[in-house]
């Protein structure tokens, strides 16, 4: 991978000279943003991240970690000096000013021209109060921050586009939440964990679950504290793994479909509660990468160029839909046929039965499904481990797929109209270097072969299998096929026999069916008899000449 030259691209200009700030750098999307800047833009002044401090670890050693990341080895080689413009801020989201010291605030205050804000909690079962303080109260604190910003130019918010899961048709525009999200912190305030935990489905109403009323309340604060602040929003649909950048196919996490993957790639995920035919809006994470980037770009070039806004008039917050189905849309049945080729072409090491199963529409029939293919075997062979003096641990491994498919369930059997006017609007007014670099266009993604590379990083990133071992991991994929296969033919061979055993209703059909056969076959020696001879009278004439 070549590094870009900022030379022809008004995008990388704008950053040239510029100090950027972050928060959740240290997350998916952050780390493939960091990664981006340094590269992409080579002449971007600084990159301030804001890090937590984590017990036995201050924020230099978290930096290091991150930088020391596969991501980062073409930097690394290429452009080493760069890696020396990234700074760790020490602070916290949740503590009041951020956690952020007199000295760090001053720096930011002073240089810091474009931020970037995609610290949350993305926990779809957090906690109500701490979801509420990370997505929302750190939100209000970031706008504080940014309004003391001198030089600020760009401030991007990062969303979800399922903010607004409510809704059937998500337009770009900032929608009013039911509850005022201030008298909803006021309420929320006095009450300990237990007591907000226990009010939480009331809270939540007909949404899914805290991270998407947070965020949609984070929205809503951002709209209402914009004041003159060059603000846009981000509405990323389900984030999954790199499509060509920084490395393809890379992803750093279990969540979403990747965690599905991994369990239908191992065997033990065998049927999931989802509607096959409506769309599953995946958006890689290069894509949103880009987005963000041209996004900061435009705000601030159209705020210079709005006349007078400059003197302290509001602003207009814009939001951006990054989301697939609008235009290249994909079916969660098209993605299961295609991940079930990819996982069986491309197996993970260790799998413990043959890639298989399917989605079921029906929620009855997937629980029959989970408890007959989930949970039993799960015991079973937990008890197999015990016997044996081996750690059981099959039962915990699918109770928390289990808990992570439930949390999925609402977006696998809904579907959402998202339009993308404004990102398609953004492209347009983009040179042709520049969507080249900065490339989002998600029409070009050819969905097979994107999952093709999603599942070889998974086996590779999150996995860790060498591709050394695809050898033996095709070996025990085929002992697994016959295991499989011989597993359905007793099945169905011992299930028969014991209706046979107790019903009578199955002797009869049996009898009738063992009747049909015997007739068939008399019938078919009966043609064999008839017609062999004359074969054989035509057949001699031909071999004597």
């Amino acid at each position: 991978m070549e590094m870009e030259s900022s030379t022809g691209s008004p995008v990388a200009d704008f950053y040239r000279g510029r100090s950027v700030f972050i928060t959740g750098s240290t997350g998916f999307m952050g780390k493939v943003l960091v990664e981006k800047l340094l590269r992409s833009c080579p002449d971007v002044s600084a990159l301030y991240l804001l890090l937590r401090p984590r017990r036995g670890h201050d924020v230099r050693h978290r930096l290091e970690d991150m930088l020391n990341t596969p991501i980062f080895d073409e930097v690394r080689r290429s452009r080493p000096d760069a890696l020396r413009k990234v700074v760790a801020i020490p602070g916290d989201m949740t503590f009041p000013d951020l956690g952020i010291s007199a000295s760090d605030r001053e720096l930011l205050t002073d240089e810091v021209s474009v931020v970037f804000h995609s610290a949350a909690t993305v926990k779809f079962d957090e906690a109500l109060k701490l979801s509420i303080e990370m997505n929302m109260l750190g939100t209000q604190r970031m706008l504080q921050l940014a309004k003391q910003m001198r030089k600020l130019e760009a401030f991007v918010h990062v969303s979800t586009a399922y903010c607004n899961c409510d809704r059937s048709e998500v337009r770009e525009v900032v929608y009013p939440t039911p509850t005022d999200p201030d008298k909803l912190v006021q309420c929320v305030e006095w009450m300990d964990a237990d007591m907000a935990d226990h009010m939480t489905s009331k809270i939540l109403g007909n949404r899914p679950n805290t991270y998407t009323l947070t965020k949609a309340m984070a929205e809503t604060s951002v709209a209402k504290e914009v004041g003159s602040l060059p603000v846009a929003i981000v509405r990323p649909s389900i984030v999954t793994a790199a499509l060509r950048e920084p490395l393809p196919g890379w992803v750093d996490n279990m969540n979403g479909p990747t965690g599905l993957f991994v369990g239908a790639g191992k065997g033990v995920l065998r049927t999931l509660y989802c509607h096959r035919d409506m769309v599953a809006d995946l958006i890689p994470v290069d894509i949103c990468i880009n987005l963000l980037i041209a996004v900061a770009w435009k705000t601030a070039t159209a705020t210079r160029n709005q006349h007078g806004k400059s003197s302290g008039e509001e602003q207009q917050v814009v939001v951006y839909n990054c989301v697939s189905g609008a235009q290249n849309p994909i079916k969660w049945g098209s993605l299961q046929d295609m991940a079930l080729i990819h996982l069986r072409r491309n197996p993970y090491s260790g799998v413990l039965w043959y890639p298989g199963g399917s989605f079921k529409e029906s929620r009855a029939y997937h629980d029959l499904c989970s408890l007959a293919f989930h949970t039993i075997p799960a015991y079973i062979m937990d008890a197999a481990a015990r016997l044996s003096g081996k750690k059981p641990i099959m039962v915990k491994i699918q109770q928390r797929l289990s808990k992570a498919v439930q949390c999925l369930q609402f977006f696998t059997t809904g579907e959402w109209q998202f339009s993308d006017d404004n990102v398609q609007a953004l492209m347009g007014e983009m040179t042709p270097a520049d969507r080249k670099v900065f490339d989002f266009d998600v029409r070009e993604v050819d969905w097979d072969a994107y999952l093709n590379t999603y599942v070889l990083g998974i086996r590779k990133f999150v996995l860790k299998d060498d591709p050394s071992t695809f050898p033996e991991a095709r070996a025990h994929l085929r002992k697994m096929y016959f295991v499989h296969r011989l597993s359905q033919f007793l099945t169905v061979t011992i299930t028969w026999r014991l209706l046979l055993a107790r019903s009578q209703v199955a002797r009869r059909l049996w009898s009738v069916l063992v009747g049909i056969l015997a007739r068939a076959v008399g019938l078919v020696s009966g043609v064999a008899r008839a017609v062999l001879p004359s074969i054989g009278s035509i057949a001699a004439p031909v071999s004597a000449h």
